[in-house]
């Protein structure tokens, strides 16, 4: 599958796939936060769009397009944030044109789990299979009088592919857990290991504290059977590449 980025203005935008790792999980207690696989794979799952040059932004809690104001940070690179729209909202200018394979639409959001004071990022869903269209990544103020700065190369964007439809054909249900006999008891072992484990973690000396925490997650076991095949543990995207 192909994900495109054709530059529209000068240069290529900053492209890099998401790392995993995120500041303040760096900050946590022995790095504990990563302990959290859905967290890792959704740290990596996509890729940024870097911004090219520093500057502060607030807004004065005035709807119209001079509630916002933007100001750079230093002389050198293009300021890529401005106000267009109005309404507390910040407007990045994404110089490129992206191109999905054929039902297949690009996810614009911010980054994954990386939060940021006083804004907050918008999410969009954007068909790029066949619009000759770019986009514009959105952040909305969240607290009036707060300068949010954004430096050079941090991530402003988070992009990947979803597959279009699909979430319309999904049916959902609710069923009591007792009709599935398998998943009931996978549930219940489950359920019992943790809260035996969490009784254990309070005991000094004990397995638990040594152990530190399950892993049955990561290891994927405690499923149905095997391991599933396509378990992952961290995700490994290919870089942008010029042509």
């Amino acid at each position: 599958m192909r994900l495109i980025c054709y530059p529209t203005s000068g240069d290529a935008p900053k492209l890099v796939p998401a790392p995993v790792e995120r500041e303040w999980m760096e900050r946590t207690n022995s790095g504990f936060a990563y302990r959290c696989l859905p967290l890792n794979i959704a740290n990596a799952h996509g890729w940024l769009i870097l911004n090219e040059a520093p500057f502060t932004a607030s807004w004065n809690g005035d709807p119209g397009l001079d509630g916002v104001t933007v100001n750079a940070a230093s002389p050198e690179g293009v300021v890529l944030g401005s106000s267009h729209f109005g309404s507390g909202v910040l407007t990045f200018n994404v110089n490129g044109l992206f191109r999905t394979d054929p039902g297949y639409d690009l996810l614009v959001t911010g980054p994954f789990n990386q939060p940021k004071d006083a804004i907050q990022p918008l999410t969009g869903v954007v068909e790029t299979d066949w619009s000759p269209f770019t986009f514009t990544m959105n952040w909305k103020f969240t607290r009036k009088f707060t300068p949010v700065a954004f430096e050079r190369d941090e991530p402003f964007c988070m992009i990947f592919p979803i597959q279009r439809g699909i979430i319309e054909q999904i049916e959902p249900e609710i069923r009591p857990l007792a009709e599935e006999p398998d998943v009931y008891e996978a549930y219940t072992a489950w359920a019992d290991s943790r809260k035996a484990f969490n009784e254990d973690l309070k005991v000094a000396g004990s397995e638990a504290q040594a152990a530190k925490w399950q892993k049955d997650y990561f290891s994927g076991s405690g499923s149905f059977g095997a391991t599933p095949p396509d378990h992952r543990t961290r995700l490994r995207l290919k870089p942008f590449r010029s042509r």
